[in-house]
């Protein structure tokens, strides 16, 4: 009986992540038709369409995510249950590191694939000048932290571990699923690594609480760090950029290791047990991310 219920949870937690993914894209097509009709082919550097675009996958994910709660029988106090205050600070070291540290390695990266001929995207964000930062603070980071943990962190993390699944199995596959969904080619390490820190800080706390301050501090920084202009590390000279490296280097490392060395609250060892009844469910969506990231792999080195 138990093992039947922790398959039936896996499916269920696939089924949302396709859920949610499929949802979003049926969503955009609705809304560029709309925009087309109503604004004409330059609709995408409209203010209005960049606002819907980031807050579309938020509103799929939370419906995605009620549908499971209602279904599955799972209460969302079980998702965002207290945890010690430790799990906090953590959540407060690691946007410092990866934003400081690991964003030089995703650059490299990037740095790469532009020398291969990869051309660089227009920015999409919404205007970001004066009061608009508000509203864009909400849209792309308090929302994203709310929805996007309770998909990622909350429901598919939980049920991976929940089902016995090692802890190594689930921040690698729940992490790979949080890069994928970006589908953002030269975002993808960098996309990577956070949602792999996101899946252990998660697992070690219990709850998406500390996730959520996590990746709420991530958005937010980018957020105002490209309002204000202060996006550019090269702006802050070459020694103070190697200290800022450095700090957040070490802030990373250190958690890190606490969290995978010393750290024993809900260690699990082992592979992905039926795994299988996972990737049934999830597999649409996989798939569909797939596709995207992709094509935007593809249009980038097209220079389209």
């Amino acid at each position: 009986m138990e093992e039947l219920q922790s398959r039936r949870g896996l499916a269920e937690a696939g089924i949302t992540y396709s859920a949610g993914i499929v949802l979003y894209v049926i969503a955009s097509l609705v809304l560029s038709v709309a925009c087309v009709l109503s604004m004409g082919e330059g609709y995408a550097s409209s203010a209005v369409y960049r606002w819907l675009a980031y807050l579309l996958p938020q509103v799929c994910f939370a419906a995605a995510a009620l549908v499971f709660f209602r279904r599955s029988g799972l209460a969302a106090r079980a998702v965002y249950r207290g945890c010690k205050p430790k799990y906090f600070l953590f959540a407060l070291l690691l946007p410092f590191g990866l934003l400081f540290s690991l964003s030089e390695l995703n650059t490299l990266f990037s740095d790469w694939l532009v020398s291969l001929g990869f051309s660089m995207p227009e920015n999409t964000l919404p205007p970001l000048e004066g009061w608009y930062l508000l509203p864009a603070l909400l849209i792309i980071a308090v929302l994203p932290a709310l929805f996007e943990e309770t998909i990622f962190r909350g429901i598919l993390v939980g049920r991976m571990h929940a089902a016995g699944w090692g802890n190594a199995a689930v921040v690698l596959i729940s992490g790979a699923l949080f890069a994928l969904y970006h589908g953002s080619p030269l975002q993808t390490v960098y996309q990577f690594l956070c949602g792999c820190c996101y899946a252990l800080l998660a697992l070690r706390a219990g709850s998406v609480l500390p996730t959520a301050l996590s990746h709420l501090c991530n958005n937010a920084v980018i957020l105002v760090l490209t309002a204000t202009g202060y996006g550019d590390l090269t702006l802050l000279g070459q020694a103070w950029r190697i200290a800022l490296i450095v700090l957040a280097a070490l802030a990373l490392a250190g958690t890190l290791v606490y969290l995978i060395f010393f750290d024993k609250n809900n260690v699990q060892k082992g592979g992905a047990k039926d795994g299988k009844y996972f990737f049934y469910g999830a597999g649409t969506g996989i798939a569909v991310c797939a596709v995207l990231w992709i094509a935007n792999l593809v249009t980038g080195f097209s220079g389209g």
